[in-house]
């Protein structure tokens, strides 16, 4: 089942938690539909049971993006990464997240909560959301990505 395009997908541990919940609301009073995979507090979680989700709800289309957060964004985007269809990205400034669109086509960005602000963070989603991939030549080197 594919979504609109303002469906996303959201997961986090809980050094992201904060930070994911503040993202979600702002995505949601801007009209999109967040897919909340959890966690839901503060407690000590593994990053995978949270982020697995989200890359599976990319990958099947029933998001059309997915936001994972973790202290340094990491662990979440390695994770992602598993996964044969999806390209998570670290982003840590505007530029970066900008880029990881433009240029490699990520469908996943990754926050390192514990080294950027929140609206950095907020900056840096509106970005990578509206933010069109460019295609040409950098179209060649994404299909390049999936070796197997």
């Amino acid at each position: 089942m594919t979504r609109s395009k303002k469906t996303i997908a959201i997961g986090a541990d809980h050094a992201g938690f904060e930070y994911k919940s503040a993202i979600k609301t702002k995505l949601e009073s801007e009209g999109y539909e967040v897919i909340d995979m959890g966690t839901h507090s503060k407690g000590s979680v593994d990053y995978p049971d949270f982020v697995h989700p989200v890359a599976e709800s990319v990958e099947s289309q029933k998001a059309t993006k997915g936001i994972i957060v973790c202290g340094s964004g990491n662990g979440v985007a390695m994770t992602a990464n598993k996964h044969q269809g999806i390209r998570a990205a670290i982003a840590w400034n505007n530029n970066i997240a900008s880029l990881a669109r433009l240029h490699n086509d990520a469908n996943i960005l990754a926050i390192p909560a514990r080294f950027i602000s929140k609206e950095l963070a907020y900056s840096m989603v509106d970005i990578f959301l509206k933010t069109a991939f460019e295609g040409g030549r950098h179209q060649r080197r994404v299909n390049k990505i999936a070796h197997c």
